[in-house]
């Protein structure tokens, strides 16, 4: 059974570097995937309140014979509950859905420049990790600036930026700015989206090559940038096959032709612009 490597965090606290991601799957799918998950040897799992269903990722982490320090979960502030103390409130919630005594990875999962809450909500954040309630604090669709606003403010420094991140979406400046501040990068749609990037050629050539799939190349590649990864399946053999990549290695070749992948821009929201749900 394969495991995914653990990275340390700037906190101290190591999380595995490829888990389950469980975004667009309702609460009964995404009971089914973490239990699915966890029997493939997952032992991280991404969730976030607006996904509604930290109660079925919650549900599969009670019923697993593992204890609950080998598993690793993250949820996230959804943008309404931004706020210092409606970020308290909320994170109860997410607490009490989820069943457990306690959080490893607390996001904010937006920034909402417009609205304008996130540094208080950070600082809402800083104090649950002082009492202990979570282990590691983050971010997500963060940029620098946003970034430079909550460590100025509070002296604490995000252990994680999950970001859209993809081959043909490298967001090199964005990645190159977090390691420099010692923050982790951990990327969302990490497959890109709608299969364009799964068909490109030099990816079928490369998985060719080594024995492998298209998806299981481009995670290898998340891999060996040193990202965090957590693609999201509803389907079991899908879900070990994703977990597969761990037996192999591009080579310079390999991460050289993925390099000169032409680049689709963002798929997803612009963080300096997004406000859904503010």
């Amino acid at each position: 059974m394969p495991q995914a490597p653990l990275i340390t965090l700037n906190d101290g606290i190591q999380i595995p570097q490829l888990g389950l991601g469980v975004w667009q799957l309702d609460d009964d799918q995404a009971y089914a995937s973490s239990v699915a998950a966890l029997k493939a040897g997952y032992r991280h799992i991404d969730t976030a309140m607006i996904y509604g269903n930290e109660a079925g990722v919650g549900r599969a982490v009670a019923e697993s014979a593992l204890a609950r320090e080998e598993i690793f979960i993250t949820t996230k502030l959804w943008n309404a509950d931004q706020g210092y103390d409606s970020t308290l409130r909320a994170f109860d919630a997410s607490l009490q859905k989820l069943g457990l005594e306690y959080l490893d990875l607390y996001l904010i999962h937006w920034a909402l420049p417009k609205k304008a809450a996130y540094r208080d909500t950070w600082k809402a954040f800083v104090r649950l990790q002082e009492e202990g309630r979570v282990r590691s604090i983050g971010v997500s669709n963060f940029h620098p600036e946003h970034l430079e606003h909550i460590i100025a403010d509070t002296g604490v420094t995000p252990s994680v930026n999950q970001i859209e991140l993809h081959p043909d979406f490298p967001q090199v400046e964005l990645v190159e700015y977090c390691q420099a501040k010692g923050i982790v990068t951990e990327s969302w749609s990490p497959l890109g989206q709608g299969g364009a990037l799964l068909s490109q050629p030099v990816i079928s050539q490369i998985a060719e090559k080594h024995g492998k799939s298209a998806a299981q190349v481009i995670l290898r590649w998340h891999i060996q940038n040193r990202h965090v990864v957590i693609p999201r399946s509803s389907n079991p053999e899908r879900i070990a096959q994703n977990l597969d990549v761990f037996d192999f290695e591009l080579d310079e070749q390999d991460l050289q032709g993925i390099a000169h992948i032409p680049h689709t821009g963002r798929l997803g929201p612009n963080p300096d612009t997004f406000d859904m749900g503010a």
